[in-house]
């Protein structure tokens, strides 16, 4: 854990007195679950495929699931997790944002559907997919996670308790994998959304979030007290750590949400050109 002096309060969790100084901690339980999923992974697509005479995954799918674990690294392990831990709201942010945004799309984009099927065997675990990654069940479930923890007592508990602060995060990536999948499932079993409707189904699943983010960047006060004790740094006052946070969250993912709707966009149009292409020259022949 993070090797720094420590005060104690009551009721809290330790946390640093001193200010921010650049470093890399590392957490055991990041490292374990990170391990335990890359092993799992690679094992899936080596022994296990070769065994089943499976093809070889593209080095652009195990690339993405590389990116997807090193975004699990970075944001859980040294500066953006004990800036966001213990000194600035907007941090945690970010951090959030990588969990929720960046290593979901890259999971899901790096996992070839054939190492997933054989969970999906059982007629129960497949109906309770299919529940799950219904459309909007994964909104509902992704964007309450999302409001809940950013309740301001909700929140604070979260800080206060490093257990539930553990809870939360696998709650965010648990969701927003659930939110993902509707537009980039990787097996036959749980399709996908057409083109069209996971455009507007990516517009909508931002709604709620850009809310949230709205609410904290003009709030006129102090929503969250944790980050008003911790010492200052880079200058931000209390409440400019939380303007600047709620930013972050309002502008940059919706925008990020807007280059995943222009990405699905160009798909659709290039097949919907390979289409033309193909009734051309099916007229041709």
């Amino acid at each position: 854990m993070l090797l720094l002096p420590f005060a104690p309060l009551l009721d809290e969790r330790s946390r640093p007195t001193v200010p921010f100084e650049w470093a890399w901690s590392l957490h055991p339980s990041v490292l374990l679950g990170t391990g335990i999923l890359g092993a799992l992974y690679f094992y899936g697509i080596g022994p296990w495929r070769r065994r089943r005479g499976l093809p070889p995954v593209p080095a652009r799918k195990v690339a993405s699931f590389c990116g997807a674990m090193l975004v699990l690294l970075g944001s859980l392990n040294g500066p953006v997790h004990d800036l966001s831990d213990y000194y600035l709201f907007t941090a945690h942010m970010v951090q959030h944002l990588l969990l929720t945004l960046v290593f979901p799309p890259l999971l899901l984009a790096g996992t070839p559907g054939w190492l997933l099927q054989p969970l999906l065997r059982p007629p129960a675990v497949r109906w309770v997919a299919r529940v799950l990654t219904q459309p909007l069940m994964a909104a509902v479930l992704f964007s309450t996670a999302i409001i809940v923890w950013h309740l301001p007592p909700f929140y604070e508990l979260m800080m206060r308790d490093h257990d539930v602060h553990i809870v939360t995060h696998l709650m965010f990536m648990a969701t927003a994998t659930l939110l993902w999948w509707p537009v980039m499932s990787p097996v036959p079993e749980l399709p996908r959304l057409g083109y069209g409707l996971g455009m507007l189904y990516l517009f909508l699943v931002g709604i709620p979030m850009q809310i949230v983010a709205a609410m904290i960047s003009l709030a006129g006060g102090v929503l969250y007290p944790w980050y008003s004790a911790a010492p200052r740094t880079w200058g931000l006052s209390p409440l400019d750590d939380q303007q600047l946070g709620g930013l972050i969250m309002w502008v940059p993912a919706n925008l990020y949400m807007f280059l995943a709707i222009g990405v699905l966009f160009f798909a659709w149009a290039k097949e919907s050109e390979r289409e033309d292409d193909g009734e051309r020259q099916g007229v041709r022949g």
